[in-house]
Protein backbone atom coordinates (compact mmCIF):
# COMPACT_ATOMS: atom_id res chain seq x y z
CA UNK A 1 0.00 0.00 0.00
CA UNK A 2 3.26 2.14 0.16
CA UNK A 3 1.60 3.55 3.45
CA UNK A 4 3.61 2.89 6.87
CA UNK A 5 2.35 0.64 9.98
CA UNK A 6 1.29 4.16 11.63
CA UNK A 7 -1.68 4.19 9.13
CA UNK A 8 -2.97 0.72 10.21
CA UNK A 9 -3.11 -1.80 12.86
CA UNK A 10 -1.26 -5.21 12.61
CA UNK A 11 -4.14 -6.70 12.41
CA UNK A 12 -5.75 -4.48 9.36
CA UNK A 13 -2.08 -5.26 7.72
CA UNK A 14 -3.28 -9.02 8.25
CA UNK A 15 -6.23 -8.79 7.19
CA UNK A 16 -6.01 -6.67 3.60
CA UNK A 17 -2.29 -9.01 2.77
CA UNK A 18 -5.36 -11.86 3.34
CA UNK A 19 -7.36 -10.26 0.97
CA UNK A 20 -4.81 -9.50 -1.28
CA UNK A 21 -3.94 -13.56 -0.98
CA UNK A 22 -6.93 -14.63 -1.92
CA UNK A 23 -8.54 -12.17 -4.68
CA UNK A 24 -5.28 -11.92 -6.53
CA UNK A 25 -3.13 -14.63 -5.48
CA UNK A 26 -5.49 -17.72 -4.88
CA UNK A 27 -8.45 -15.94 -7.11
CA UNK A 28 -6.34 -15.44 -10.35
CA UNK A 29 -4.68 -18.64 -9.72
CA UNK A 30 -1.25 -16.74 -10.16
CA UNK A 31 -0.06 -19.13 -8.12
CA UNK A 32 -1.41 -22.63 -8.34
CA UNK A 33 0.54 -23.96 -5.26
CA UNK A 34 -1.22 -21.40 -2.84
CA UNK A 35 -4.78 -22.54 -2.68
CA UNK A 36 -4.26 -25.47 -0.79
CA UNK A 37 -2.39 -23.73 1.77
CA UNK A 38 -4.56 -21.07 2.59
CA UNK A 39 -7.48 -23.63 2.48
CA UNK A 40 -5.67 -25.53 5.23
CA UNK A 41 -5.05 -22.06 6.86
CA UNK A 42 -0.92 -23.44 7.16
CA UNK A 43 -0.25 -20.19 5.86
CA UNK A 44 1.56 -18.05 8.74
CA UNK A 45 0.52 -14.44 8.32
CA UNK A 46 4.08 -12.80 10.24
CA UNK A 47 3.83 -8.67 10.05
CA UNK A 48 6.80 -7.52 11.68
CA UNK A 49 7.06 -4.13 13.30
CA UNK A 50 10.45 -4.35 13.08
CA UNK A 51 12.56 -1.14 11.55
CA UNK A 52 16.27 -0.85 10.11
CA UNK A 53 18.57 -3.43 8.86
CA UNK A 54 19.96 -5.18 12.25
CA UNK A 55 16.20 -5.86 13.89
CA UNK A 56 14.57 -6.55 10.73
CA UNK A 57 16.81 -9.66 10.44
CA UNK A 58 16.58 -10.39 13.88
CA UNK A 59 12.52 -10.72 13.21
CA UNK A 60 13.20 -12.60 9.78
CA UNK A 61 15.63 -15.11 11.42
CA UNK A 62 13.38 -16.00 14.28
CA UNK A 63 10.57 -16.62 11.42
CA UNK A 64 12.70 -19.01 9.81
CA UNK A 65 13.61 -20.47 13.13
CA UNK A 66 9.58 -20.70 13.68
CA UNK A 67 9.10 -22.39 10.25
CA UNK A 68 11.72 -24.70 10.43
CA UNK A 69 10.29 -25.79 14.31
CA UNK A 70 7.34 -26.50 13.07
CA UNK A 71 5.60 -28.91 10.61
CA UNK A 72 4.09 -28.55 7.31
CA UNK A 73 0.86 -29.19 8.39
CA UNK A 74 0.82 -26.46 11.03
CA UNK A 75 2.64 -24.20 9.18
CA UNK A 76 3.07 -24.99 5.21
CA UNK A 77 4.84 -21.42 4.69
CA UNK A 78 4.69 -17.82 5.84
CA UNK A 79 4.27 -14.33 4.00
CA UNK A 80 6.77 -12.34 5.94
CA UNK A 81 4.90 -9.02 5.82
CA UNK A 82 7.14 -5.60 6.63
CA UNK A 83 4.76 -2.54 6.58
CA UNK A 84 7.20 0.12 7.42
CA UNK A 85 10.78 0.42 6.52
CA UNK A 86 11.30 -1.16 2.88
CA UNK A 87 9.12 1.14 1.28
CA UNK A 88 11.40 1.77 -1.95
CA UNK A 89 12.20 -0.99 -4.21
CA UNK A 90 15.83 -0.67 -4.09
CA UNK A 91 15.95 -0.82 -0.59
CA UNK A 92 13.98 -3.81 -0.55
CA UNK A 93 15.78 -5.71 -3.07
CA UNK A 94 18.75 -5.29 -1.29
CA UNK A 95 17.16 -6.79 1.69
CA UNK A 96 15.45 -9.77 -0.60
CA UNK A 97 19.55 -10.52 -1.09
CA UNK A 98 20.42 -10.21 2.19
CA UNK A 99 17.91 -12.57 3.40
CA UNK A 100 18.93 -15.07 0.25
CA UNK A 101 22.27 -14.71 1.71
CA UNK A 102 21.37 -15.67 5.28
CA UNK A 103 19.51 -18.15 3.89
CA UNK A 104 22.67 -19.71 2.62
CA UNK A 105 25.21 -19.25 5.16
CA UNK A 106 22.71 -21.05 7.76
CA UNK A 107 23.06 -23.72 5.46
CA UNK A 108 19.25 -23.67 4.55
CA UNK A 109 20.16 -23.38 0.55
CA UNK A 110 17.87 -26.30 -1.01
CA UNK A 111 15.87 -26.36 2.10
CA UNK A 112 14.10 -23.05 2.12
CA UNK A 113 13.43 -20.32 -0.73
CA UNK A 114 11.64 -16.69 -1.05
CA UNK A 115 9.82 -14.99 -3.18
CA UNK A 116 9.43 -11.63 -3.18
CA UNK A 117 6.17 -9.29 -3.00
CA UNK A 118 6.50 -5.27 -3.09
CA UNK A 119 3.51 -2.82 -3.73
CA UNK A 120 5.84 -1.39 -6.34
CA UNK A 121 7.36 -4.25 -7.72
CA UNK A 122 9.41 -3.84 -11.36
CA UNK A 123 11.12 -6.47 -13.19
CA UNK A 124 14.57 -5.71 -14.98
CA UNK A 125 14.17 -4.91 -18.63
CA UNK A 126 10.15 -4.72 -18.91
CA UNK A 127 8.62 -1.30 -19.21
CA UNK A 128 7.61 0.46 -16.05
CA UNK A 129 3.90 0.35 -16.68
CA UNK A 130 3.51 -3.27 -17.84
CA UNK A 131 0.94 -5.51 -15.91
CA UNK A 132 3.49 -7.87 -15.84
CA UNK A 133 4.67 -6.30 -12.78
CA UNK A 134 1.23 -6.81 -10.90
CA UNK A 135 2.08 -10.41 -10.39
CA UNK A 136 4.47 -9.15 -7.51
CA UNK A 137 2.54 -6.26 -6.27
CA UNK A 138 1.54 -6.59 -2.96
CA UNK A 139 -0.44 -3.99 -0.60
CA UNK A 140 3.14 -4.04 1.63
CA UNK A 141 6.96 -5.66 0.87
CA UNK A 142 6.45 -9.07 2.03
CA UNK A 143 9.03 -11.85 1.98
CA UNK A 144 7.61 -15.59 1.09
CA UNK A 145 9.11 -18.16 2.87
CA UNK A 146 9.10 -21.57 1.02
CA UNK A 147 10.05 -24.96 1.98
CA UNK A 148 11.48 -26.95 -1.15
CA UNK A 149 10.27 -29.88 -0.26
CA UNK A 150 6.80 -28.89 -0.47
CA UNK A 151 6.78 -26.94 -3.68
CA UNK A 152 9.06 -30.05 -5.36
CA UNK A 153 5.95 -32.50 -4.14
CA UNK A 154 3.72 -29.43 -5.64
CA UNK A 155 5.72 -29.40 -9.14
CA UNK A 156 4.62 -33.22 -9.62
CA UNK A 157 1.25 -32.65 -9.44
CA UNK A 158 1.46 -29.25 -12.08
CA UNK A 159 1.78 -30.45 -15.55
CA UNK A 160 4.27 -27.39 -17.51
CA UNK A 161 4.78 -25.04 -14.39
CA UNK A 162 7.37 -23.22 -16.28
CA UNK A 163 4.60 -21.49 -18.45
CA UNK A 164 2.88 -20.21 -15.29
CA UNK A 165 4.71 -16.56 -15.34
CA UNK A 166 3.64 -16.48 -19.31
CA UNK A 167 0.23 -17.55 -18.45
CA UNK A 168 -0.03 -15.08 -15.62
CA UNK A 169 1.23 -12.14 -18.03
CA UNK A 170 -1.17 -12.32 -20.16
CA UNK A 171 -4.41 -12.89 -17.76
CA UNK A 172 -3.18 -9.42 -15.80
CA UNK A 173 -2.79 -7.76 -19.41
CA UNK A 174 -6.28 -8.81 -20.67
CA UNK A 175 -7.71 -8.04 -16.87
CA UNK A 176 -5.90 -4.24 -17.34
CA UNK A 177 -5.33 -2.37 -14.27
CA UNK A 178 -9.06 -1.14 -14.25
CA UNK A 179 -9.91 -5.06 -13.74
CA UNK A 180 -7.40 -5.52 -11.61
CA UNK A 181 -8.58 -2.28 -9.44
CA UNK A 182 -12.06 -3.76 -9.70
CA UNK A 183 -10.94 -7.12 -8.06
CA UNK A 184 -8.90 -5.50 -5.37
CA UNK A 185 -9.24 -1.77 -5.46
CA UNK A 186 -6.46 -1.21 -2.85
CA UNK A 187 -4.27 -1.69 -5.80
CA UNK A 188 -5.53 1.28 -6.87
CA UNK A 189 -3.51 3.02 -3.91
CA UNK A 190 -0.12 2.25 -5.13
CA UNK A 191 -0.14 0.73 -8.44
Amino acid sequence: MAKTQQCYTTEQIEQLTRQWVETIVVGLNLCPFAAPVVREGSLRYAVTDAQGSEPLVAAFMAEVELLLAASEKEISTTLFVVPTGLEDFYDYLDHLRLFEELLEQAGLEGVLQLASFHPGYLFQGVAKDDLSHWSNRSPWPAFHLIREAEMERALTHYSNPEQIPERNIKLLRELGREGLIERFPPFADYC
